[in-house]
């Protein structure tokens, strides 16, 4: 972690990548040797430029270039999450208490058989599939959910400009009081 970017807070700067398909579809990448599913995304190196970090984090997970993709949009300010007690590393200086993210909207533009695994020293992901745009909250890790959730309501009119898709009936009531509050937050 010596070349992360870690705040005095504790949050560790990152940036998250939402890729979209003409089919208003997102990419969502399995991580290797596991069952999890995320987008893809990744930390922000000390006093790195956070689109530039994005097209690195872009080319390292999923091999694709700056010419496959179509930038459509970044969130207004970090989005920040906190990690459950069992996963900060205690012994770690500066201690990484949580991810505070910029996210990417992009488009891809060339064909999805460009996404490849094999560009990074160590590949994070072995896997894609492309789901309905709400699927990656629930997918995605307990404690991601929340920022998924605002990220996907702050950038979601770059990709359905007439209005997003209704959130699924699936989701459990908690989730959507949990999730409006945060947006109603967002906004104020």
């Amino acid at each position: 972690m010596s070349n992360d970017w870690i705040d005095a807070e504790g949050f560790r700067a990152n940036v998250g990548i939402i890729l979209t398909n003409a089919d208003g579809e997102l990419l969502l990448a399995g991580r290797a040797g596991s069952k999890g599913w995320q987008f893809p995304q990744g930390g922000m190196l000390v006093g790195e430029d956070p689109e530039d970090a994005m097209y690195r984090e872009l080319r390292e997970e999923v091999g694709l270039d700056r010419g496959d993709v179509e930038l459509l949009g970044v969130t207004s300010d970090w989005l920040r999450y906190r990690l459950p007690d069992k996963f900060v590393r205690r012994n770690s200086e500066p201690r990484c208490i949580g991810q505070k993210q910029r996210w990417f909207m992009l488009h891809l533009v060339a064909s999805a058989e460009k996404v490849r695994f094999d560009l990074g020293s160590q590949p994070e992901f072995d896997r894609v599939r492309w789901v309905d745009f709400w699927r990656p909250v629930n997918e995605v890790i307990y404690f991601k959910r929340r920022v998924y959730a605002r990220a996907l309501h702050e950038l979601g009119s770059t990709v359905y400009p007439q209005g997003l898709p209704p959130r699924p009936r699936w989701w459990p009531k908690r989730w959507r009081a949990v999730f409006d509050k945060d947006i109603s937050a967002a906004k104020s």
